[in-house]
C-alpha cells in the first residue's frame, strides 16, 4: 500500500470497515484490456460482543456498467472471529476489463448468541493512474 492510496470507510452496528485499493501495474496488461487491483480490508469490532465474519457479497462494476457479483463463505478461506477491540485485516484483488470501476458490498456477521446482521463494505473506486495508461 502506498501513502497516497485512498482509504474508504463505513461503520455498521459498531463494526468499522476500511478499504484501501491500489492498482497493480505489474499484473495489468492495458493493451489487452486487463487491469488488476489489490485492496486491503481492515474490519474492526468496536462493539461489546465478539462477531464472526460468516459471508461476503461483492458487487464489482466496470466502466461500461457491467456488474459482477461475488458471494461466498468468509474471506480468503477464513471465517474470522473478531473480539471486541480487535481487528482482522486481509488483502485480496480483482481484475477488470476497463481502467476504472467501483466495488461495494457487505459482510454477514454473527454474534455468539446467534444474531446475524449485515455490515456495509464502503463503495470504493478502482482507478488506473492516468499517467501510467500504457504501463505493464
Amino acid at each position: 500500500m502506498n501513502i497516497e492510496d485512498p482509504i474508504y470507510e463505513a461503520i455498521t452496528d459498531s463494526i468499522r470497515v476500511n478499504v484501501s485499493p491500489h492498482y497493480l501495474h505489474d499484473q495489468s496488461r492495458p493493451q489487452e484490456g486487463h487491469f488488476v487491483w489489490a485492496y486491503v480490508v481492515n474490519v474492526t469490532n468496536e462493539g461489546d460482543d465478539a462477531v464472526q465474519l460468516k459471508r461476503r457479497h461483492w458487487k464489482i462494476t466496470d466502466a461500461r456498467g457491467l456488474t459482477t457479483e461475488v458471494e461466498g463463505e468468509g474471506v480468503i478461506g477464513e471465517q474470522p472471529l473478531i473480539e471486541p477491540g480487535d481487528s482482522f485485516e486481509y488483502t485480496s484483488g480483482t481484475p477488470l476489463a476497463t481502467p476504472h470501476g467501483i466495488m461495494r458490498g457487505e459482510y454477514q456477521m454473527q454474534e455468539p448468541g446467534g444474531r446475524k446482521f449485515q455490515v456495509e463494505i464502503p463503495a470504493f473506486a478502482l482507478d488506473q493512474p492516468e499517467n501510467n495508461i500504457l504501463a505493464n
